[in-house]
């Protein structure tokens, strides 16, 4: 009975390279690759792999909300490939089966696979299951904020602490993170990042734009309700109106 695998992750090149990594496995069979998350959730409904390579930072649902999406109901064994922080990667070893840190190479795949495939033959799978949820529970967003996060400059991987950015700017289907006079670009959306930084410290001003708090050193007035933020370094951002209620709340008093 061969092992059925889903590949989820949003670039083709990532797909195609564990694709190819998983081919000359004669007890696996691919049956198929996603590229976001609400793609992901319909496919392990309908085709019940029974192990799925779940790319973290993924459009529509990340990989946390396909998991949460997917509770209460049979799960696969997932296998987690993510350049996340190094506090998830800690609870990635204490209650998934395992994680692969891109980029990686052919031996730690292996070593991801072989205990993939332990978990699927284990007689009790339930535990998968129950480090999983405990997986989500640790990572609320409401219980603990991003510390660092890991960002990745001319083929290196680094962490860069969350109290080092000033402002965070939406780049396509990229953030740039400008922390000094340095910036960095990391694969992920403006709410999903939104979501895990402390509010008591960043405050999204805009579609397009998140600023540190204690980075804020004027507001001047616009037109239609609007301001211009200007922060300590001298940057100018836009603080739009939708956005306006949230910094009025935090300076407790109407602007």
């Amino acid at each position: 009975m061969k092992i059925r695998v889903l590949i989820v992750d949003d670039e083709p090149i990532a797909r195609e390279r564990l694709r190819s990594m998983l081919d000359p496995e004669p007890e696996l069979e691919v049956i198929g690759a996603c590229g976001d998350g609400r793609e992901a959730v319909a496919a392990i409904r309908r085709d019940k792999p029974d192990l799925v390579f779940l790319d973290v930072q993924i459009p529509e649902l990340d990989g946390f909300g396909v998991v949460n999406a997917l509770s209460g109901e049979q799960l696969p064994v997932f296998v987690f490939v993510t350049a996340y922080d190094q506090y998830a990667l800690q609870s990635f070893e204490v209650h998934a089966v395992d994680y692969l840190l891109k980029p990686f190479d052919a031996e730690r795949f292996q070593r991801a696979l072989g205990r993939a495939r332990r978990a699927i033959h284990a007689e009790h799978g339930e535990g998968v299951n129950e480090r999983l949820l405990a997986l989500l529970r640790d990572l609320k967003p409401e219980a603990r904020y991003l510390e660092r996060v890991v960002v990745k400059n001319s083929g290196r991987l680094f962490f860069l602490r969350a109290d080092e950015i000033d402002w965070v700017e939406s780049s396509g289907n990229y953030v740039c993170l400008h922390a000094g006079k340095e910036s960095h670009l990391l694969r992920e959306t403006m709410s999903s990042l939104e979501s895990r930084l402390d509010p008591a410290c960043f405050i999204r001003i805009h579609r397009t734009a998140i600023a540190r708090i204690d980075q804020i050193k004027e507001l001047h007035p616009l037109f239609h309700g609007e301001y211009e933020v200007v922060l300590r370094d001298g940057t100018r951002l836009t603080l739009s109106r939708s956005y306006r209620d949230r910094l009025q709340t935090l300076l407790g008093k109407e602007l």
